[in-house]
């Protein structure tokens, strides 16, 4: 019965999204009322959840009649980690994007943008396309509901390293509202193909949707590169996996696009820009998808080996052909685009931000798909590895730095070099003045002080803005310094939160410049009682302890710390078996402070418990990554937390708005 439900609310989706694509189609076309085709949108999305709910049903039933349950339930499987295997493999995660999917789509059809009135029924045109296709591939392709017989009398759970830490329940879902969100600035950017109209009330609903979605993929990126550090036990947070870097090539290209979408607000230019970094972006999330579910890539984060993948590269071959020819129908109606006339402007540092950004990207996709076409040209196996990534990515990382610390001091329209020199010294002057400390402390490494630096003079730039404005307000009204600071930043709210994002990034650059050029690890063989040392930490072997459990064989190194002689507690890294996966997972103990952290991992025992293969690392300043992440997501709140309510204040408008940077209209 379980199994009939969930496939009935897979077809019963599926019919509905043809169903509601049509109805909106006749919207579009003054044929049909948008009451009868919003209610069909909401039936989509029950149809989404009432598959999601049956197969969830399923796991906490333990009912092992369907094959998903069987393969990934248990019912030694802790209740947390049990509601979450709904999205632990192939099947359920395709439910959990439906999910999502409708959601979106529910939303953009409750609150139709006025602004975008003759884009809306286009918008559900689209997605209701690409929902109807997400359900017939759930249904025909990766069905979670299949039957299996004899049905076993229990499970193996789901994969040990999705039920070692809390953050499953948080990293997929957010990760998918920001990887499934950016379906809604495609679906824009189609309805501006087909009604050629690229105007403003289009870029305001692009650029609010573009930055929802980008907010929640920033935090679901940041959580996942915290889960692999305090999981996978290999003492990094970002390996340059195809799968991670799925995940990164969208966040480039929207990053780009809400910049690229400023210029145009401004401008009439890079209409047709923004139109492609839109459906780029979407294009990308459907090759992370094909990457992640078709098995052709080796990664620890991709799902089994599936016959989705042809489907996946198919449906990404006929977006790519439907937007060019789109593109081609309507090039008289997008073009000509106005041209930048000034050499040095707050337009022209834009547009380098966003090409370097999107080459970024391009040379991220060439090294994660360069394998893939290797393999299909010849069969040769070829691996693309850190070094290029790194190589490659680190300049291009520093001259966005650069231009991130520049843009908010130039001016829109023309500027001068003399003019942003006198507005840029003082940060310079903060920023130089680090470096020599730094340098002076026995601080070495160019890649590193250079990013040092220009972390600093992003910083010192934002805070110079933001003293500016407190003063410019200060001035006007009087307040103090602290009212001045807030009404600053509720008058200019898209600027400051811009800011706090820009902050977000350079701490991020500190933390990876730190922790990448600093970081000292040891490993080495210790007996019981004896020490293993790396940058003034010592870990002693106090016993080696073996658990055993219905799931798992676990071996525990018992160590105390100390740091300079002082103590510091204990530490009790893992190394975990669970023979149902044929897995051992070397499950590290961390010890975090600001300053930076103490990483310990076990990965070969004696059988008798006399020794232990201990790794100590000391990483600098990791913690400071997630703490950017949170920066960077309350920035991202802070620029698009709606306006409604500062027009609602009647005295808004008749104070005067201050000027925060030179150049600032």
């Amino acid at each position: 019965m379980t199994a009939l439900l969930g496939t009935a609310a897979l077809a019963s989706g599926l019919v509905l999204a043809l169903t509601s694509l049509a109805a909106w189609v006749g919207v579009a076309t003054g044929r049909a009322t948008a009451g009868s085709a919003r209610r069909l949108t909401y039936a989509v999305l029950g149809a989404a959840v009432a598959a999601a709910v049956v197969l969830e049903w399923a796991l906490l039933t333990h009912d092992f009649s369907v094959r998903y349950v069987a393969e990934n339930g248990g019912r030694a499987v802790p209740l947390y980690y049990t509601v979450t295997s709904l999205w632990s493999a192939l099947e359920g995660s395709l439910l959990l994007w439906l999910v999502v999917l409708s959601g979106y789509a529910a939303a953009v059809a409750r609150r139709p943008d006025p602004r975008a009135a003759r884009h809306h029924p286009w918008v559900l045109v689209t997605l209701s396309v690409v929902a109807a296709f997400f359900f017939a591939l759930a249904l025909f392709g990766g069905n979670a509901f299949e039957l299996v017989s004899p049905a076993p009398a229990d499970g193996p759970g789901p994969n040990p390293l999705l039920q070692d830490n809390p953050l499953m329940g948080a990293h997929p879902p957010l990760l998918y509202l920001g990887y499934v969100g950016l379906a809604v600035p495609f679906a824009y950017a189609v309805a501006a193909l087909v009604t050629g109209d690229t105007g403003r009330g289009w870029l305001l609903a692009v650029r609010r949707w573009t930055l929802v979605a980008w907010t929640f993929l920033t935090v679901g990126i940041v959580l996942g590169a915290w889960w692999s550090y305090a999981v996978l036990g290999w003492g990094g947070y970002w390996a340059w996996d195809p799968v991670e870097n799925a995940s990164l090539l969208p966040w480039l290209t929207a990053t780009a696009l809400l910049h690229s979408a400023m210029v145009q607000e401004r401008r009439a230019t890079l209409r047709v820009w923004n139109v492609c970094l839109a459906v780029a972006s979407f294009v990308l999330v459907l090759v992370g998808t094909f990457l992640t579910r078709s098995g052709i890539v080796d990664s620890v984060h991709a799902f089994s080996r599936s016959s989705l993948g042809a489907l996946l590269l198919g449906f990404v071959a006929v977006v790519l052909t439907t937007v060019a020819a789109l593109l081609v129908w309507r090039a008289d109606r997008l073009g000509p685009d106005g041209t930048l006339h000034a050499r040095l402007s707050r337009e022209t540092v834009f547009l380098g931000n966003n090409v370097l950004l999107v080459g970024l990207a391009f040379t991220v996709l060439l090294g994660t798909l360069f394998p893939v076409f290797a393999q299909l040209a010849d069969g040769s196996q070829v691996s693309v590895g850190p070094p290029y990534f790194n190589q490659m990515a680190a300049p291009v990382a520093l001259v966005v730095l650069l231009l991130m610390a520049l843009g908010p001091l130039v001016s829109w329209g023309s500027d001068s070099v003399p003019a942003l020199a006198r507005r840029v010294a003082t940060p310079a002057a903060v920023a130089v003045a680090l470096v020599a400390l730094l340098v002076a402390l026995g601080v070495h490494g160019a890649a590193a002080l250079t990013a040092f630096g220009l972390a600093a003079l992003v910083l010192a730039t934002s805070l110079q803005l933001v003293g500016q404005g407190a003063r410019v307000v200060r001035r006007a009204t009087g307040r103090s310094w602290p009212g001045a600071l807030l009404e600053a930043g509720r008058r200019r709210r898209r600027l400051y939160g811009g800011l706090v994002v820009h902050v977000g990034v350079a701490l991020a650059a500190v933390a990876v410049a730190a922790s990448s050029s600093f970081a000292t690890a040891t490993e080495q063989r210790v007996a019981v009682g004896e020490r293993v040392a790396a940058a003034g930490w010592t870990a002693q072997l106090e016993s080696v302890e073996r658990e055993r459990t219905a799931q798992e064989m676990r071996v525990v190194a018992q160590l105390t710390l100390e740091e300079a002689g002082r103590e510091r507690g204990t530490a009790a890294p893992e190394l975990r078996t669970f023979p149902a996966h044929s897995i051992t997972v070397a499950s590290p103990a961390v010890r975090s402070t600001l300053a930076g952290d103490v990483y310990l991992t076990v990965t070969e025992v004696d059988p008798d418990g006399g020794w232990a293969l201990i790794r100590i690392a000391v990483n600098p300043m990791v913690s400071w990554l997630w703490i950017a992440g949170g920066v960077m997501a309350l920035g991202a709140a802070v620029a698009g937390w709606p306006a409604r309510r500062a027009r609602r204040e009647p005295d808004v408008a008749e104070e005067p708005v201050p000027a925060l940077a030179p150049g600032e209209p």
